[in-house]
């Protein structure tokens, strides 16, 4: 019965993820990762990770889809115009596609060779004491990293959605 629980919350985080990219209205795209993150956040909290489950929620599907969203309305759909392409884009995109494909049958391939089994973690693995003490001594320079990733981002979008002051 367990293992049913698992296969279909499986298939909702896959379904949500297939749907979010194929959705041509973008409010839709976002409601379904939404639906995404929540259903990763359910999968945390059932593998025993209510910290990281709940941070999952008030973090992804709370703050930054309220921004997405945010963009998304104020920039409107209907002042992009569609016909604007890179060229080349579907080849790289095919391209890109392919090297992380082989890149998940190379490691799937090694991982598949080692049979151990992975060590139990310790009880205060997912403790907040914990993982506030990883956070800010091991991993502090990818934390300051995607801090600056997202700042770069919000100006970006500010520059994007800044209209031009029409002469009188």
């Amino acid at each position: 019965m367990e293992i049913l629980f698992y296969v279909v919350l499986g298939l909702v985080v896959v379904v949500s993820a297939i749907l979010m990219l194929v959705s041509s209205n973008t409010v839709y795209s976002a409601l379904f990762l939404v639906l995404n993150f929540s259903a990763v956040a359910v999968l945390y909290l059932v593998l025993g990770a209510p910290f990281v489950a709940l941070t999952q929620i008030s973090v992804y599907a709370g703050a930054i889809m309220v921004l997405f969203l945010f963009v998304i309305m104020l920039l409107g759909r209907e002042k992009l115009s569609t016909d604007e392409r890179l060229r080349g884009q579907r080849l790289i995109a095919f391209l890109l596609a392919g090297v992380v494909l082989a890149s998940v049958a190379v490691l799937y391939f090694i991982s598949w060779q080692d049979t151990s089994p992975l060590a139990a973690p310790s009880a205060e693995f997912s403790s907040p004491q914990e993982m506030a003490r990883q956070l800010f001594t091991q991993f502090a320079l990818p934390f300051e990293i995607t801090s600056a990733i997202l700042l770069v981002a919000m100006v970006g979008a500010i520059l994007l959605t800044r209209r031009e002051k029409q002469p009188k």
